[in-house]
């Protein structure tokens, strides 16, 4: 996998002094919008807790929520599809912190959105849910973690329990908002029908882009549920993933038990241990 170099300077860019970010500019970069629109766009990477202000929430289902937060005009987060920032907090007295991947599409200018499930055994994400607009919200990074690099696969299988479908919705908007050459199979895992986060993005991305292909597996399917049902098993893998190749990678996130048991599962099926990514 060859990376492009990058210069990067360092410094508290005037345009992010209201915000308390210190931030890397780097120039001459492939985005979205081409090199010339993107030039002067400042990239935001921060190493210790930053402020950040929440503008929108938007309600997704039943105990899920997209959080938007707002970046200068002209600045984005400094990552790639899969990485992902911690979320800080200090509650009862005891500092905590989470990573959480933003679900926005990488370049984005001007803002950035996290996706949250609530769990009432989650600290940080009650923590989150009970936020307000107006508020201010303490983040760092991005930081690297297991993320799409464009030309990395022509096929890419992505299996997702819960909200670990955040890390796909990056990946699944760059691969489809830059039209690469890519095949992308999507196995969602959830609850019920109501658990199903970005469905309606799901049903329209199978109606506009031949590339994407979309599976919902559910525990508790209702009546007539034409899809899977249950938990993901070796066989439905072996359906609704590329098989292993050179040019195939699977990203796998959901609750750790989950992962835990398909990667074992993907080994079984043949998938290399370097072809399973876990963002």
């Amino acid at each position: 996998m060859r990376w492009a170099k990058r210069r990067q300077a360092t410094f508290y860019a005037e345009g992010c002094q209201r915000l308390a970010l210190p931030v890397s500019i780097v120039r001459n970069y492939v985005s979205l919008a081409g090199d010339d629109a993107m030039e002067s766009v400042t990239r935001i990477k921060t190493k210790t807790p930053s402020p950040y202000q929440l503008t929108a929430i938007h309600v997704d289902t039943h105990d899920t929520k997209t959080f938007r937060f707002v970046l200068p005009d002209n600045a984005t987060l400094d990552m790639l599809p899969g990485d992902h920032l911690y979320l800080h907090a200090t509650i009862n007295g005891k500092a905590v912190k989470r990573p959480y991947t933003p679900s926005s599409l990488p370049g984005t200018v001007g803002h950035f959105e996290l996706t949250v499930k609530r769990y009432e055994m989650g600290i940080i994400s009650k923590y989150l849910h009970d936020q307000n607009v107006g508020d201010t919200v303490l983040m760092s990074g991005p930081n690297m973690g297991g993320h799409w690099v464009d030309g990395m696969a022509k096929k890419v299988g992505l299996v997702a329990g819960g909200t670990g479908i955040t890390p796909m919705i990056s990946i699944i908007r760059w691969i489809l908002a830059k039209r690469l050459d890519v095949e992308l199979f999507l196995i969602f895992a959830n609850k019920t029908e109501a658990d199903i986060i970005f469905r309606e993005e799901w049903a329209r991305d199978v109606r506009e882009y031949p590339n994407f292909h979309c599976y919902h597996v559910l525990e508790q399917p209702p009546a007539g549920w034409s899809q899977g049902s249950g938990r993901i098993t070796a066989d439905l893998l072996r359906r609704q993933l590329p098989p292993p190749g050179p040019e195939t990678v699977i990203f796998l996130c959901g609750p750790p038990p989950m992962v835990e048991a398909l990667e074992e599962t993907l080994r079984g099926l043949g998938y290399p241990e370097e072809s399973v990514i876990l963002p």
